[in-house]
């Protein structure tokens, strides 16, 4: 399927849409106070070892202390696998990788393990071995890739060590393409090592490339047809960064110079838009709800208006071709969405096994365009689909939104009769406890109607059991959960 990345640039952030037979498949916002870290190499400094968790958090010059488990700790001393505080130290310094961005209010995961990403091989420096993409089915065609990786890898390799991951854009590269690669990756490596035994611990040794960089040097493929970019000074700089690393990609960039702005001529400003809502209308008439929370990511199918297309038509049916378009959009969501984690699906109950086979197989077929590694439990005894996506950076909406002032979070707020209740007893508990001439509420202007209107008659008898009149002040900057009591 041919595919086409848009990319918008202004000083503050850059965006980058994936767009599919004309319709957003993925987003990607990198805002330049804010850069992802993953793939960051720094070096670290062990502030505190867990045993009990066989984990230790590292100070890395972040915002928070990173987390670093035993199982990613590399290295010939773990070979008897030996606990965390036998291998670990406070005070240690050691050169570490950003595996996850920070997320909420966990801090960066972090691995001894280092890897450094060009276009077309994963160097790995301290390992001896060549690796092949699992995408290249062909065993012929790995076997063939392994022994010309070998054939180039310069003599002194074998006393520096490194060893090689060949990725799937790698199948069809000539030798030259090969040999530049690996060079630029052992010159990074030696870029890398060299600024560490110069560092003080927490350092960064080494920043992962750009977002628009990435684009190139990650997502791009055989299927992209074009990469429009819509800033004349990033495109310059793109087309010198392709030409010199990826030239079969230069031909496919595109300076956009339209008046109108690049992502709303697509309509990419408006699915953004929709991407942060819970619902999503399905074509048939159907919808989706989308709940994302700390743990885990639901998601409900609901028939909504759609009945079928004929009259007398089987109910069943109706609810199959509602569960087989859903699979479809909520393939495309959660890339759109970029939910991580466990992703629980509630599809409309089914009778049928042939159905319920058939949805499934439809649910990963469209996960199979997917990036992201995905893990597809089938249905559970309860008829949930239950699926997990490896979360290595923050949603769309954990980027994009903040967590509301007023509901805190939950999505609901108090109604203003529950408000009005709440500060009568309030006012009740005050007047025990303290003397006054005069009790004020200043609260929202929804609730002070409700004194006004409906709940007069309470606030009355109030004042004359406490003995102390009780004044209104209605306060538009309030939220409707906000009030205060005034002893006068």
């Amino acid at each position: 399927m041919n595919e086409e990345f848009l990319i918008n640039f202004t000083p503050q952030e850059t965006r980058v849409a994936l767009m599919q037979q004309g319709a957003v498949q993925e987003l990607h916002v990198e805002r330049t106070g804010g850069r992802g870290i993953v793939g960051n190499v720094y070096l670290g400094r062990v502030a505190r070892v867990l045993p009990g968790m066989q984990s230790a958090f590292i100070e890395a010059g972040l915002a928070r202390t990173a987390f670093l488990h035993v199982a990613d700790i590399w290295g010939e001393k773990l070979g008897a696998a030996r606990p965390i505080e036998r291998l670990l130290s406070e005070g240690e310094t050691l050169m570490v990788q950003v595996l996850k961005d920070p997320i909420g209010s966990k801090g960066a995961r972090l691995s001894t393990q280092i890897s450094l990403a060009g276009r077309l091989l994963v160097y790995l420096p301290q390992e001896r071995h060549i690796g092949i993409s699992q995408k290249i089915e062909d065993e012929a065609g790995r076997e063939a890739l392994r022994e010309r990786i070998q054939r180039l890898l310069p003599p002194d390799i074998a006393d520096e060590g490194g060893g090689f991951i060949v990725r799937t854009v790698a199948e069809g590269a000539s030798d030259a393409e090969l040999a530049a690669d690996i060079a630029y990756l052992r010159r990074l490596w030696q870029e890398i090592r060299h600024r560490a035994q110069n560092a003080a611990a927490p350092s960064l040794l080494h920043h992962d490339l750009t977002l628009a960089q990435r684009v190139l040097r990650d997502l791009a493929g055989p299927e992209t047809t074009r990469i429009v970019i819509d800033s004349r000074e990033n495109f310059q700089k793109l087309s010198a960064f392709a030409h010199e690393y990826m030239p079969q990609l230069a031909p496919l960039l595109e300076h956009y110079t339209g008046e109108r702005p690049l992502f709303d001529l697509y309509a990419v400003e408006e699915e953004i838009q929709k991407a942060l809502g819970r619902r999503v209308d399905l074509k048939s008439g159907g919808y989706l709800i989308i709940d994302q929370t700390e743990a885990l990511t639901t998601i409900d199918v609901n028939t909504g208006a759609f009945v079928g297309n004929r009259v007398g038509g089987n109910f069943d049916d109706t609810i199959f071709k509602t569960n087989l378009e859903a699979a479809q959009t909520i393939a495309r969501q959660l890339r759109l969405r970029n939910l991580g984690g466990i992703i629980i699906v509630d599809f409309i109950d089914m009778e049928s096994a042939e159905h319920r086979a058939a949805v499934l197989a439809e649910l990963n077929k469209a996960l199979a365009r997917d990036h992201t590694r995905i893990t597809v439990n089938g249905f559970t005894q309860l008829g949930l689909v239950e699926l997990t996506r490896k979360r290595t950076r923050e949603s769309l909406a954990q980027v994009l939104c903040e967590t509301c002032p007023t509901c805190g979070g939950r999505g609901v707020v108090k109604t203003a009769q529950t408000l009005a209740y709440e500060i009568l007893r309030e006012l009740l508990r005050e007047a025990r406890q303290f003397a006054a001439r005069e009790m004020r509420v200043l609260a929202a202007p929804v609730v002070i109607d409700l004194f006004l209107d409906e709940e007069s008659q309470a606030l009355a008898m109030l004042s004359d059991f406490i003995g102390q009149p009780i004044s209104l002040q209605a306060e538009p900057s309030y939220n409707q959960e906000q009030y205060d009591i005034v002893l006068m």
